[in-house]
């Protein structure tokens, strides 16, 4: 397209790039479409054990394939070479690392691509720019130790041809290996189907955040910002310039207004509720980022179909966003709940003028109960009323969103 100056093409985009993308500083179109025959790679997450690697060794090799065996120590490889050979003496075996000489490590490829060996002990050398449709079978050891991207472009390596390929990821004892690890495994294993590389970027942004914009650190301005102030500041530029040069007509602007809500009732996710510190951080910070009723709604059909009904305290946490959320779109700057009242501080500036004022008014003051009272000054309105004993925030809510 005359437009694009740089196109990047990626299997797994790193989590910087699948962010640019997200939010808009890069375009980003999706290939979900295998080659003609191909089937989806097995893969099976299993602790390292002898019996396992024969077996799928010499299943391989009746079928007259070959076999990819990842470790990626050189100071190690010649170690677990030897250990294969006395596994499986059936074998022809060779290694290949990038510590080899040019002329060494091509007389092994050849070898391999001749089908002169069966099993190539190699590390991450093979991650890229390998086509051998006659390799079908893959072991990964230690794979606790690689990246989720890592993983996804080694398994790669096989299943391309019309054959049923396989992946073994072998891992030590769970207690040796980190929460992030057995998420990235828990991934790989899961996202199995073709064309499942968009799902582990995604998955893989979330594990391990977005990384940096600019350069290799996070230099100047970032580190005065913050970086979630940083993001929201490059998003709203992206938006001013697609808007300049009329790149999309429907966009959304953020104008900034937030609403300050102050409430004496118990909103909370109880660690009875959500067990997993990192899951009620995360929730925590999806409900407060959340914008539309439509998000908040949906989330709260996830955290019941995940965790079961809501408690008292996490259904007021769940009107409390809300609450903010419909008080931002009724450009109310502050809003308080406490001792019984529901008190609200509208944005003077927002506040219709002339011939409009007086039908914005009316249609408040026709949705208020008895209790309502405007609160009038100069270059100020505002309301009060009292609330209902029971289910204080609900009702708040309820009456709010009559005023839209």
């Amino acid at each position: 397209k005359q437009t694009v100056d740089t196109l990047t093409l990626s299997a797994t985009p790193i989590p910087r790039t699948m962010h640019l993308a997200l939010m808009g500083a890069k375009d980003m179109s999706i290939i979900n479409s295998p080659p003609h025959n191909r089937l989806a790679i097995k893969t099976e997450v299993s602790r390292f054990d002898h019996e396992l690697i024969r077996e799928v060794i010499l299943r391989e090799m009746d079928r007259g394939g070959q076999v990819f065996f990842v470790h990626n120590r050189v100071q190690s490889i010649y170690g677990i070479t030897a250990l294969l050979n006395e596994l499986v003496p059936e074998a022809t075996i060779a290694v290949a690392h990038g510590q080899m000489h040019g002329h060494q490590l091509e007389k092994v490829m050849l070898s391999f691509m001749q089908g002169k060996v069966q099993v190539l002990v190699c590390t991450m050398i093979i991650e890229s720019g390998i086509d051998m449709p006659n390799a079908n079978t893959l072991i990964i050891n230690r794979a606790d130790r690689f990246g989720l991207a890592q993983l996804y472009q080694l398994r790669g390596r096989v299943g391309r041809s019309d054959q049923q390929a396989y992946a073994y990821l072998l891992i030590p004892s769970m207690r040796k290996m980190t929460r992030d690890a057995i998420k990235r495994l828990q991934t790989i294993q899961e996202n199995a189907e073709l064309g499942s590389g968009y799902k582990i970027a995604m998955r893989d942004l979330e594990i391990r955040g977005a990384g940096n914009i600019f350069g290799a650190e996070q230099a100047g301005f970032i580190n005065a910002l913050g970086y979630e102030l940083y993001t929201k500041i490059i998003q709203e530029t992206i938006a001013e310039i697609r808007l300049d040069l009329q790149v999309d007509e429907n966009i959304e602007f953020d104008d900034g207004f937030e609403t300050k809500v102050e409430c004496d009732a118990d909103a909370y996710l109880p660690e009875d509720y959500v067990t997993s510190q990192a899951e009620r951080v995360d929730i925590y910070r999806r409900l407060m980022k959340a914008k539309s009723s439509e998000t908040i709604a949906e989330m709260r059909a996830e955290l019941i179909d995940r965790f079961g009904e809501l408690p008292e305290n996490v259904q007021n946490l769940i009107d409390y966003v809300l609450i903010k959320s419909v008080a931002r779109q009724l450009r109310l700057k502050k809003v308080t709940i406490q001792n019984g009242k529901l008190a609200g501080e509208f944005d003077y500036a927002s506040i219709p003028q002339g011939d409009q004022f007086r039908p914005w008014l009316g249609k408040i003051l026709a949705q208020a109960p008895d209790s309502f009272e405007l609160a009038q000054g100069e270059n100020e309105l505002g309301f009060v009323m009292t609330l209902p004993r029971i289910a204080r925030l609900t009702n708040a809510k309820k009456f709010l969103q009559s005023m839209l």
